[in-house]
């Protein structure tokens, strides 16, 4: 049987122990980002494009028939270009290389970026094959970002490919 004295000293204990967790859970105040300014964050990971050739009849003739693929198609993937421009002056320059050890895999990238609360007008360009000249993918908005707001460029091909998400 417990003693009444060993029971108040694990009430006391158990009290001060949930007063200091309760105080550092709540204090000091954490701040993502300043008052005045925004977050601009840039995430996707997306497959480059393949570089394939279309394989000739004389090939394809020379070729057992359960292996007369027409189309060629290396294991490697293309990096991906992609820009980011604010109010038309240059805010992020990057390629983007693909993973895996035969450099077949997803191009991840994730950046974040502090702005100042406004509006601004952001340009994102991408090309996912970089065999093709220029840029397969644009998006170009005026947003208008709040103080303490995260903006979230994203690519998405299902949703029409690069999209802004506030």
């Amino acid at each position: 049987m417990l003693k009444p004295v060993a029971i108040v000293g694990q009430i006391v204990l158990y009290g001060a122990f949930a007063v200091f967790i309760g105080y550092f859970a709540t204090y000091p105040l954490y701040r993502q980002v300043p008052d005045d300014s925004a977050l601009i964050k840039l995430s996707m990971s997306h497959l480059g494009g393949r570089e394939c050739r279309k394989r000739t009849p004389e090939e394809l003739e020379k070729m057992p028939p359960n292996m007369r693929a027409p189309l060629d198609c290396p294991r490697h993937r293309s990096d991906i270009s992609l820009e980011v421009d604010v109010d038309g002056q240059p805010f992020f320059r990057s390629v983007i290389h693909p993973t895996g050890l035969s450099k077949d895999g997803v191009s991840t990238i994730y950046k974040r970026f502090e702005v100042k609360a406004g509006s601004y007008q952001l340009t994102v360009r991408m090309n996912d094959n970089l065999i093709n000249p220029g840029f397969n993918h644009v998006k170009d908005e005026q947003i208008t970002l709040k103080p303490a707001q995260v903006l979230v460029i994203d690519f998405n091909p299902d949703k029409g490919g690069l999209f802004f998400r506030q």
